[in-house]
């Protein structure tokens, strides 16, 4: 099944949150961001990136 880009996956609520506080509440608007400023914002872990990443994926997108 095939994550929407008009919501972010399934990722956890601290990670949701800090995306959220950061002004990402899409997929859309993480594709292209570095892996690195995500990985900054609060909550936001190696889990949640690849899973971020592997959503990503399905739409032929992907983090820089």
């Amino acid at each position: 099944m095939s994550t929407s880009l008009n919501e972010l996956p399934r990722i956890g609520a601290p990670a949701s949150r800090g995306l959220g506080a950061a002004g990402y509440t899409t997929l859309r608007q993480l594709a292209g961001v570095p892996r690195g400023d995500l990985a900054q914002l609060h909550g936001v872990g190696p889990k949640a990136l690849d899973i971020i990443e592997a959503a990503l994926n399905e739409h032929g997108l992907g983090l820089k």
